[in-house]
């Protein structure tokens, strides 16, 4: 069973004078059809993953409203897909994550924005900035710069955020400029509420098909000589149209205040955070009305002169509030004041950080920076500069009080998922390096990428999602062991196939590739890939593990159809035979392309088909057997060897039961979903024998109780003699 939104593609449903209530991305989503889109495309990544998760469930009704949803194969194929707005009059969106995949797409992205589009494009970026990100720390704003993109950072709203999706298209199409719109975290999953209108089918539709296509215009083709002539249409007419409807539709916001002499700028998504730090010092209330006045971009390029220059004349200063570095918007605006011969001071980076998030403590710290300078007689500057100081006073107050205790907080790194296949072949991969030797291992994205954490460590490089076996080809022939590539099939399909698979297999190269098989694209929140097996299979609600990715085999006959001759299939919890393959293919006389895979399916999806089949049975009073696994405290030796080569979150450290002993001991904790790679581990590598494996039986039949009535006599019986 696959997560539902089935009340999220409710709320889709609903039209004028109803109201909408929900997080951002799902408003989003329901702008998308209020504004007439008539294809969406994506490809899955958080925080912008409801978005097409949502419209992919909701196939039936987009069919209804004659809309085409595509799950794409990578960012690249999803920005290709916008070239259908070139030449016709139709709306499209696709989505993505982050400046990963902005990168990926920008081949597609730079061939779209030279010969402009016709129909309205609006792509949707969830920019996974700051400390709490999981990507590199880079923005999307390059990309709308140099490609000439219109860019929307709306103001965390609701009814704003919707407002500017409909804007999007349309300067889009005023402009001939594709529109990007980011969407922080917070804003993501910020929550509130807007009056909604009706959906709006598509003029053309998979409903309402075109009769002819469009007649041949080699000017709407991205290649030369005509490129020379799209660039001059950038800067001649399209930046000039997108700065008229931003003025014309007001579309960036100025909040007035009474403190006239100074002025702050601040990208949209950044409001919400400005107005909490503006409440500390007193110059907001709790409506957010503030006293200084700002000017709030949601539309961060083009940027508009006049607009800028307007709101900077006559002010004594102005801060500029831009997250994450180089300062685009900051370097721009000095550009406009100066070259209109106002001598406004400007303040941004040499007042808030270069980079990470701006919390409203960082943008407080800049704020009192900023005040301090420009209006020190500020009653409150006092009070926030002590606030400030005594946050910091506590932090180092904590600090020092646990240096002195000779310790330190012990590390949280992120792991895997309870049972999660692919933590036993780390395992695996740890005990083969004891034979064949110390291995360089190129990592990938995904569920795999958590075994660069403690206790595994394992990974050299992460150079972009399915790129290990490409990463490789630079180490693999001044190395004098083979190394070893890892992807998941998600990676596979995405770009390893392409950039690693062939290429490797084109030049001979002689080199081993794990590929994890888990059936679906799980770091990304379990969406189905080529490789998913088919529905029936999915719906079986027996406790299989193995089988259920072994049923679709369209990884393994893509590679035999491109010439892969060595490969071999393990199934992943069996430790001791994943070793042996793992040291069969780095000692094997064969040269070429080791492909392994490793099979075994997400534990997400596989509790989520469990679960709910075992509650019903219980509910019906039926026997439900189910396995746990525990360690026998007499038996354990207290190394804790198991620990540090499973990972597990359920195997941990309880005290010693033996007053004569004073090293912990191992135990399961509940919560143990029975996937058995302790035991497997302990068998493997030779640990002590203190791992048992019990069969939890509820509701036993008749024969059951009375043989288990006739052990436990037994068992008192031993006990008392």
């Amino acid at each position: 069973m696959e997560v539902s939104f089935h009340k999220e593609i409710e709320s889709l449903r609903l039209g004028d004078g109803e109201t909408f209530r929900g997080e951002g991305i799902l408003a989003i989503t329901k702008a998308l059809l209020q504004s007439g889109v008539a294809y969406i495309g994506g490809y899955q990544g958080a925080p912008v993953s409801h978005l097409l998760d949502v419209m992919v469930q909701a196939k039936s009704y987009m069919q209804e409203l004659g809309v085409h949803v595509e799950a794409c194969a990578n960012e690249a194929s999803a920005a290709a897909m916008l070239g259908a707005s070139i030449h016709y009059p139709l709306r499209g969106a696709v989505t993505w994550k982050s400046i990963v995949g902005t990168n990926v797409a920008a081949d597609a992205l730079s061939n779209l924005s030279s010969p402009g589009v016709t129909g309205g494009v609006l792509i949707v970026v969830g920019e996974d900035y700051g400390e709490g990100a999981s990507v590199i720390q880079e923005r999307t704003h390059a990309y709308a710069l140099k490609s000439g993109m219109t860019l929307f950072d709306p103001r965390p709203d609701l009814t704003c955020m919707v407002d500017m999706v409909e804007h999007a298209f349309a300067i889009s199409e005023a402009s001939n400029m594709p529109s990007i719109m980011e969407l922080r975290i917070r804003t993501c999953h910020v929550r509130g509420s807007f009056q909604a209108k009706n959906n709006q089918a598509p003029r053309i539709s998979t409903r309402h098909l075109m009769e002819e296509p469009a007649r041949f215009d080699y000017g709407k083709l991205a290649h030369p000589p005509v490129t020379f002539i799209q660039e001059k249409k950038k800067i001649a007419h399209r930046i000039p149209a997108a700065r008229e409807y931003i003025i014309k539709h007001k579309l960036n916001e100025e909040f007035n205040g009474p403190l006239q002499d100074w002025g702050l700028v601040v990208q949209g998504g950044l409001y919400n955070t400005l107005i909490r730090s503006l409440q500390q010092f007193g110059l907001a209330d709790a409506m957010g009305e503030s006293q200084i006045p700002i000017l709030v971009l949601n539309v961060t390029c083009p940027l508009v002169p006049d607009q800028l220059s307007g709101f900077c004349k006559n002010k004594k200063a102005v801060l500029v509030l831009e997250e994450g570095q180089p300062e685009y918007i900051e370097q721009e605006i000095a550009t406009i004041l100066r070259r209109q011969l106002i001598d406004t001071p400007l303040h941004g980076k040499d007042m808030l950080p270069s980079g990470g998030e701006y919390t409203a403590e960082v943008v407080a710290q800049g704020l009192l920076s900023f005040l301090k300078t420009h209006a020190p007689h500020l009653s409150t500057i006092a009070d926030v500069s002590a606030w400030l100081t005594d946050n910091q006073t506590r932090r180092e107050t904590i600090a020092k009080a646990i240096a002195d205790t000779g310790q330190s907080l012990p590390p949280r790194p992120p792991g895997f998922c309870i049972g999660c296949p692919e933590r036993p072949v780390f395992s695996a991969i740890q005990l083969a390096q004891q034979q064949v030797g110390a291995l360089h291992i190129a990592a990938d994205i995904g569920c795999h990428a958590l075994g660069t954490f403690e206790p595994f460590s394992t990974g050299h490089t992460i150079l972009g999602y399915g790129m290990s076996l490409a990463s490789r080809a630079g180490v693999s022939p001044n190395m004098q062991r083979r190394v070893l590539s890892i992807m998941g099939d998600g990676g596979f399909w995405h770009n390893g196939l392409l950039t690693g698979v062939q290429s490797a297999l084109f030049n001979g190269d002689d080199a081993v590739l794990l590929i994890f098989k888990n059936g679906y694209t799980s770091a990304t929140g379990t969406q189905d890939i080529i490789s998913t097996p088919n529905e029936a299979i999915k719906a079986d609600t027996s406790d299989k593990t193995r089988s259920l990715a072994h049923t679709n085999q369209t990884i393994e006959r893509t590679l035999e159809g491109l010439g892969v001759t060595w490969m071999k299939t393990v199934y992943t919890y069996e430790v001791d035979n994943v070793r042996n393959t793992l040291v069969d293919a780095f000692t094997s006389d064969y040269q070429g392309l080791k492909v392994i895979i490793a099979e075994g399916e997400c534990q997400l999806e596989r509790q989520r088909r469990i679960k709910p089949w075992l509650a019903q049975l219980l509910k019906r009073g039926q026997r439900v057997e189910r396995v746990k696994y525990g360690v026998d405290e007499d038996v354990c030796n207290g190394d804790h060897a198991c620990i540090r080569l499973s990972g597990c979150p359920t195997l941990t450290l309880k005290d010693n039961p033996d007053p004569l002993k004073v090293d912990p001991v191992a135990t399961v904790i509940d919560g143990c979903v029975g996937c058995g790679l302790c035991g497997e581990n302990a068998h493997a590598a030779t640990l002590c024998p203190s791992f048992y494996r019990a069969e939890v039986i509820q509701n036993p039949k008749p024969l059951e109780r009375l043989i288990s009535s006739i052990r436990t006599s037994i068992v008192r019986l031993l006990q008392s003699a």
